[in-house]
C-alpha cells in the first residue's frame, strides 16, 4: 500500500471525505486498473449522495474483479437509493451466486422485496437468512415488519421478541414492537416498548413521534405537541410533520404561533416538499391550488411504487348488476354511518349488488347492524392489507369502488392506488381533491364546485342535482325534555351556538364571534367541549378580548341521537366557523330548526354549509365576508323577528326541500353509477357528469 492510498485511508477513516476523494481521483490518474481505489471512491460518493458517480465508480471496480461480492452488495444499495429497483435485485443475485451464505445480501434483498410490496420474497429471504444464521437478530426483526404489514400482530410480535432475545438493546426492535402493541389498540404495552427504546437511545426521534401517536389516542394533546416538537428537535426532517403539530395545537386551540406555522407550511407546499397527510390542512387554509398542490405531492409520496393500472375482463358484463363497493372505518356509530345507512337500505338492489368493506374497531351498533343488513356482502377486512382488500374487490369483480375516507383518520388509502376496481370514486369523508390519479370521480354539486373550479380537482366532478350529501329528516324526538337550564344556560339570553370540533375554530372567527356577544347584550355562546385544554384556552382568548367567561358555556356531546339533536332547539342561532365548516353538524342543526350562518369560501370544505342553505333557499343565511357574517348575525339577534322569519322559512322548507329526501338522493346517486359505468363500458375517458333532477 502506497503512502499516498494511506494518507486517504485516514482521511477516509476521519470523515474527512472530500480530502479522502481528492488523493484517490489522484490515484485513479495514473492507476486505471486500481480496484480498490474504484471501491473507495464508490464508497465516498454514496457517503455524500452523489449515487449515480456512486454507480460509475462501482461498475468500473467490478470490470476488474467481477468475483468481488462485497462490490456488488454496495453496488445494489446505491442502485436501490436511484430507484433503479431490478438492476438493484440482478445485483443482489449476483453476490449471492458467488457467496450462497452472505447473510446480508439476503437480509438487504428482503428489505427491498418489503418495500416493493413483494411481502412473500421478502419472507423468503429473510427465512433464508435465519437457516444460514439462527441468531441474525436484524432478520428477526425485518421479519416482524413484513408480518406487521401483512396483519400477522402476534407472529410479528413473535418476531420482534427473538430479536431482543438475540439483542437485548435492539433499539429499532423495541420501536417495532411498540408499533405492533400499538396495532392491537395495547397503548399501554406499546408505551412501554417506546420508552424501552429511549432509555437505550435517548436521541431517537421516531420512538419520540410515536409516544405522541399515543397521546393523541388518549386525547392528551399537550403531552402529544411536546413528544412532537421533541421528534422534530432530534430530527429536522420531521419537518414534513409539522402538520400533525398543527393539528393537535388545533385541537387544542393553542394559537401562539399558529400565523408562523400556517406560513412555514404555505411556503413548503410551494416548494413541493412533502407534508404530512393534507387532511389537517383544510381547516386552516382556503386555497383550492395549495390544497391540490399539498394532495398531489403527498400521493406521490405516499403511493409512488404502486403500479395503479388495472385492465379487468370486460366479459360478461353487459345486463348484469352493478357492484358498489363501498370502503370505509365508520360504519358504525359515526357521522359516515349515520348519513350512509339509509343509502344502503334505500339501493335498488335489483340493479345494484352492494357490498361494505369494514375496516374500523370492533363494535355491535346498531348502525353497524343496518349496514349489515341492507349489504348485499358485509366483509370485515381490519386484519387484511390494502393489497388483500384489493384482490378480494377484484375476485368480486367490484364495478364501482367508493371511497368514504379520503385522507381522514384510519384510512387505508392504499387499497385504491393498488386499483380495486376499474372506476373508483371518491365521496362523503374527504371533503377536497386527493390529488390521486387513482380515483376517478369526486362526487360533488353545484354549490360546492363551479365549473371553472374543476381545474383544482385531480378528479373528474359527478355534478348531483341538489346537495351532494346523503341525508334524512329525522322525525323521533327525545323522551326527555331539554331545558336549558340543565345546561347552565341562562333563560333569558340569547344563546349564539357552534358545536363543530375545537380544531375547526381559528383565531379569526373566535374573534368575530368574540365582537358579537359585545355587540348583543346579554348573549352567550355555546360550544363543544372537546377537551378540557381547549376550553381552557378559549376562555383565555376571550378574556383578552375582554369577554366574561360566564359568557362562554361549553358542554359534552350527547350520547343518545334523539337529545343530541334536540339540543340544538335550546339555542337561537348557529354560528359556523371557517375555513372548515360544519358538515353533518350543520345538517344536524338545520334538521332540529336552527338555522346556520356560515361563511362562504372557495374550498370544498369551507362551502358545505353553503351548500346545503342554498338548497334550503336560505341563501340570507349564507355570507361573503366576515364584516357581513358578523353584522348578519347581531342584525339576527337584534331583531327577534326577522329571526324568527328564518326559523319559520326553515321549518318549512326542510319539510318540502330535497335536502333530506333520501328516496331522491338515492335516484340521483344510482343514475351517477349507471352512468360513468355506461361510459367505462363503451371505453370512454371520465369525464364531467351533470344529473337532472327526477
Amino acid at each position: 500500500m502506497n503512502s499516498k492510498f494511506k494518507d486517504a485511508l485516514n482521511y477516509f477513516k476521519k470523515g474527512q471525505l472530500d480530502e479522502s476523494k481528492k488523493i484517490f481521483l489522484e490515484i485513479l490518474e495514473k492507476e486505471q486498473n486500481n480496484f480498490d481505489v474504484y471501491f473507495a471512491l464508490g464508497i465516498i460518493f454514496f457517503k455524500q449522495k452523489e449515487y449515480s458517480k456512486s454507480e460509475n465508480f462501482l461498475n468500473k471496480g467490478i470490470k476488474i474483479k467481477p468475483k468481488n461480492v462485497e462490490i456488488y452488495n454496495l453496488l445494489a444499495i446505491v442502485l436501490l437509493h436511484l430507484k433503479k429497483f431490478d438492476l438493484a435485485i440482478d445485483n443482489w443475485n449476483i453476490a449471492l451466486k458467488l457467496k450462497p451464505n452472505y447473510l446480508e445480501a439476503y437480509n438487504n434483498l428482503g428489505n427491498l422485496f418489503f418495500e416493493l410490496g413483494r411481502n412473500e420474497e421478502a419472507l423468503n429471504n429473510y427465512r433464508r437468512a435465519l437457516e444460514i444464521n439462527p441468531d441474525f437478530a436484524e432478520a428477526y426483526n425485518n421479519q416482524g415488519n413484513v408480518l406487521l404489514k401483512l396483519k400477522k400482530i402476534e407472529d410479528a410480535l413473535k418476531s420482534y421478541q427473538k430479536a431482543l432475545e438475540i439483542k437485548p438493546d435492539y433499539v429499532q426492535a423495541y420501536h417495532n414492537c411498540g408499533q405492533a402493541y400499538f396495532e392491537k389498540k395495547q397503548l399501554g404495552e406499546a408505551l412501554k416498548c417506546y420508552e424501552k427504546a429511549l432509555n437505550y437511545n435517548p436521541d431517537f426521534a421516531e420512538a419520540y413521534f410515536d409516544k405522541g401517536n399515543i397521546f393523541v389516542e388518549q386525547d392528551n394533546n399537550e403531552a402529544a405537541i411536546e413528544c412532537f416538537q421533541k421528534a422534530l428537535r432530534l430530527k429536522p426532517e420531521f419537518e414534513n410533520k409539522l402538520g400533525m403539530i398543527i393539528h393537535q395545537k388545533q385541537r387544542i386551540c393553542d394559537w401562539n404561533t399558529l400565523d408562523q406555522d400556517i406560513k412555514k407550511i404555505e411556503n413548503k407546499i410551494l416548494q413541493s416538499e412533502k407534508l404530512s397527510s393534507p387532511f389537517f390542512f383544510l381547516s386552516i387554509n382556503n386555497s383550492l391550488n395549495l390544497q391540490k398542490i399539498l394532495a398531489e405531492k403527498w400521493f406521490r409520496n405516499e403511493f409512488a411504487l404502486v403500479d395503479n393500472v388495472f385492465e379487468p375482463n370486460k366479459k360478461n358484463k353487459v345486463n348484469k348488476k352493478i357492484k358498489i363497493g363501498y370502503y370505509s372505518a365508520d360504519f358504525r356509530e359515526h357521522a359516515v354511518g349515520q348519513l350512509m345507512v339509509n343509502l344502503f337500505e334505500l339501493h335498488d338492489k335489483s340493479k345494484f349488488e352492494v357490498i361494505a368493506f369494514y375496516f374500523g374497531p370492533i363494535e355491535d351498533d346498531i348502525i353497524k347492524k343496518r349496514i349489515l343488513l341492507a349489504s348485499n356482502k358485509f366483509i370485515d377486512v381490519s386484519l387484511k392489507t390494502e393489497k388483500q382488500i384489493s384482490k378480494i374487490s377484484r375476485e368480486l369483480e367490484i364495478d364501482i369502488a367508493v371511497d368514504l375516507m379520503g385522507y381522514t383518520k384510519k384510512n387505508r388509502f392504499k387499497i385504491f392506488s393498488e386499483r380495486s376496481a376499474p372506476l373508483q370514486v371518491s365521496y362523503l369523508g374527504y371533503p377536497g381533491t386527493t390529488g390521486a390519479n387513482c380515483i376517478d370521480y369526486l362526487i360533488a354539486d353545484k354549490f360546492l364546485i363551479s365549473k371553472n373550479e374543476e381545474k383544482y380537482y385531480s378528479e373528474k366532478i359527478i355534478y348531483l342535482p341538489n346537495s351532494y350529501m346523503v341525508n334524512k329528516l329525522t322525525k323521533k324526538k327525545s323522551e326527555k325534555i331539554l331545558t336549558r337550564k340543565e345546561f347552565g344556560i341562562p333563560e333569558e339570553s340569547f344563546v349564539f351556538c357552534c358545536f363543530n370540533q375545537s380544531y375547526k375554530i381559528l383565531p379569526q372567527i373566535f374573534d368575530i364571534w368574540m365582537k358579537i356577544l359585545k355587540r348583543v347584550d346579554g348573549s352567550v355562546l355555546w360550544l363543544s367541549q372537546t377537551n378540557k385544554t381547549s376550553k381552557k384556552n378559549l376562555l383565555k382568548e376571550a378574556a383578552t378580548r375582554d369577554i366574561k367567561s360566564n359568557r362562554i358555556i361549553f358542554s359534552s356531546r350527547l350520547q343518545i341521537v334523539e337529545e343530541y339533536l334536540d339540543r340544538f332547539r335550546l339555542a337561537d342561532l348557529f354560528l359556523d366557523t371557517f375555513p372548515y365548516t360544519a358538515h353533518s353538524i350543520c345538517s344536524d342543526s338545520l334538521k332540529s330548526g336552527l338555522p346556520v350562518l356560515t361563511l362562504k369560501g372557495e374550498t370544498f370544505a369551507s362551502r358545505v354549509s353553503s351548500s346545503f342553505l342554498k338548497v334550503l333557499e336560505l341563501e340570507e343565511l349564507v355570507v361573503n365576508s366576515v364584516k357581513e357574517y358578523e353584522d348578519r348575525a347581531v342584525e339576527l339577534a337584534n331583531d327577534l323577528s326577522k329571526l324568527k322569519n328564518v326559523k319559520n322559512k326553515l321549518d318549512i322548507n326542510k319539510n318540502k326541500s330535497p335536502l333530506f329526501d333520501t328516496k331522491l338522493f338515492t335516484k340521483h346517486i344510482e343514475q351517477a353509477y349507471i352512468e360513468i359505468y355506461k361510459k367505462y363500458n363503451e371505453n370512454l375517458k371520465p369525464d364531467t357528469i351533470y344529473l337532472k333532477n327526477v
